[in-house]
């Protein structure tokens, strides 16, 4: 059984759609890749001086942090700094960065498997050092994601696809990648995760581009090919036909950018 290191850059992850993240989900998805969790360690920003003097902000926040603790994750918290830039306006900042780095190559010398939750291409050089030191490193993330560390991970997880990974209110439409599309003929298939296990994937799905709405119209097959491409997430409903599984009522899923800043 390997031995596993969980290791989330919050802060980044709610910014980029990761908001209502449900951290129980999140061990048990590195659990099913064959490990035991020794290490979970779930990074966050503290504005100590606003919950001085914001009770209702204070409390929400506690009530936060109690919740995330109760999944068995130990917090790393992060103060805020607040300065005025150029321009003369508020900026308000807390870059865990260099503590999570810190962190996981220290504790992963008795690790075998590290779970890296962010988006953000300054890890790169940390995934490259962890799997110098012989470590498996898979990354879960949303939107927003160094491209590069997608590739140099060894397996990339996109959360907005990860069975019940987010307390989504959309959840009654599925999700999936479409990873075989005739342009000619204007037919393909979409990929799409039913679990948590490496083999928790359907890959057969039909698809037609009669199906996929482009905000309230019918979309082409150009564009069609250019979903594939891109590897944009679909969101569609889900039928069983004589011929087997059918995608209907095709939309691209776009994550609410401004309900996260809101709810953040």
């Amino acid at each position: 059984m390997l031995k596993a290191g969980i290791f989330l850059d919050v802060e980044n992850l709610n910014r980029n759609g990761g908001w209502g993240l449900r951290y129980e989900v999140i061990k048990e998805l590195a659990e099913v890749q064959g490990t035991t969790v020794l290490r979970a360690n779930a990074y966050l920003a503290m504005d100590s001086e606003r919950e001085k003097i914001d009770q209702a902000y204070r409390d929400r926040n506690e009530s936060y942090r109690a919740a995330i603790r109760r999944t068995g994750f130990h917090l790393v918290l992060k103060q805020v700094k607040k300065y005025y830039d150029s321009e003369g306006e508020l900026v308000v900042k807390a870059n865990a960065d260099l503590d999570l780095a810190v962190d996981a190559l220290l504790q992963s010398e008795n690790l075998d498997y590290i779970l890296l939750g962010s988006g953000d291409g300054d890890f790169l050089k940390l995934v490259r050092a962890l799997q110098t030191r012989g470590k498996r490193v898979d990354l879960i993330s949303f939107a927003n994601t160094s491209s590069e560390l997608k590739i140099e991970v060894d397996n990339y997880f996109s959360g907005f696809l990860v069975p019940g990974i987010l307390k989504d209110s959309n959840a009654q439409k599925f999700r999936g990648i479409l990873h075989a599309f005739n342009e000619e003929r204007g037919f393909g298939f979409l990929t799409m995760r039913t679990g948590l296990k490496p083999s928790d994937i359907i890959d057969n799905i039909f698809c037609h581009v009669n199906q996929f709405n482009l905000e309230g119209r019918q979309a082409d097959n150009s564009y069609i090919s250019e979903l594939k491409s891109k590897r944009a997430i679909i969101e569609f409903d889900l039928v069983e036909s004589k011929d087997g599984l059918k995608a209907v009522n095709i939309s691209e899923f776009k994550w609410n950018k401004n309900l996260t800043q809101i709810l953040c």
